[in-house]
């Protein structure tokens, strides 16, 4: 039994050693081709080496290298990228966690007015052409992030404290956009800039309870001018619109008085020429009227016959009221 057991071993050994080179080539074939198929992402392109230099790009799918003399490089063209300069994104979600340790070195800078101010700000990007990027500049992402620290620089050094702080925001990461692409596109860095991002502009916390001191002062003097503006408003067009007033009222009993003395001038002027023409008549005339105006003023009046003769006849004049006795 034992020597049919030993007889069976050494077929099996010599059905081995015989086509051992067989076995051996067809599992070195099945590892070759496995370790040259390889995937590619919808968002990625496959940039594959040969022997360490550039060969040529691939396209999302299933594709094939060669091995142990291809290497493939997968560089995400699609996928929003995002560098954070001041702070770090310890956890994204609904409540984002920073960290803002030992990052100083980055968001100190110098305003153009020489004060300090602690400047942290995202830059979104995107990796457009993946051949500069691997092969035109060695470490892209850190001389990316040294181009962002020296466009930002330079900005923040042409501004204000106050434009840095308020009002300037806007433009100042409307021009770095600008420029950083400006630059990235001169140095062949292969890298589209989407936007840049003002996170967060504070002065240094050393100095931010005197600058919040000062800003609060501003704020004072701000609304003192505005309520004397407010009151100026108040005072002085109501001061305008009367003395307009009061013009318009001169000028107007001018015109009245002018148009009543040409009035008067020209009722004289006729008047006269009616005397002229009958001076009797007219002397009549204007002594009736002048004594009915006249007459009109008096309550008692006695009116007596210039003819009279004798003594003079005795009125009782406490019971005259109004009108003539004869």
């Amino acid at each position: 039994m034992e020597e049919n057991e030993q007889i069976e071993i050494d077929k099996v050994f010599k059905f081995v050693f015989k086509h051992l080179f067989a076995i051996l080539l067809t599992i070195f074939i099945i590892a070759f081709i496995f370790s040259g198929v390889f995937t590619i992402d919808p968002e990625e392109v496959g940039v594959i080496l040969r022997f360490g230099k550039y060969s040529r790009n691939v396209s999302p799918g299933l594709n094939f290298k060669l091995p142990f003399i291809e290497d493939v490089i997968k560089v995400p063209v699609q996928r929003q990228l995002k560098a954070e300069f001041g702070f770090r994104t310890l956890k994204a979600g609904i409540k984002t966690m920073y960290s803002r340790n030992n990052y100083d070195f980055e968001s100190l800078m110098l305003t153009g007015d020489l004060n300090a101010a602690k400047v942290e700000w995202i830059v979104q990007y995107r990796i457009s052409n993946p051949y500069k990027y691997l092969f035109k500049v060695r470490n892209a992402e850190q001389t990316f992030r040294d181009m962002n620290e020296a466009v930002m620089r330079q900005i923040i050094g042409d501004k204000t404290i106050n434009e840095v702080l308020t009002t300037g925001k806007q433009e100042i990461a409307n021009l770095a956009t600008i420029k950083l692409q400006k630059m990235a596109d001169q140095y062949e860095t292969g890298i589209k800039v989407a936007q840049v991002v003002l996170q967060d502009v504070n002065p240094p916390d050393k100095v931010k309870s005197s600058f919040n001191e000062v800003n609060e002062a501003q704020q004072e003097k701000e609304k003192l001018i505005n309520e004397a503006k407010s009151e100026y408003n108040k005072v002085i067009p109501k001061a305008k619109g009367d003395a307009l007033k009061i013009i318009e009222e001169a000028k107007g009993y001018a015109l009245e008085r002018i148009n009543k003395a040409k009035g008067d001038a020209d009722n004289f002027i006729a008047v006269y020429k009616e005397y002229v023409k009958s001076k009797s008549v007219t002397k009549q005339r204007i002594y009736l009227e002048t004594m009915q105006k006249v007459l009109k003023k008096i309550d008692k009046k006695i009116i007596s016959d210039k003819n009279l003769s004798g003594i003079l006849p005795l009125f009782q004049t406490d019971k005259i009221n109004q009108g003539a006795v004869k």
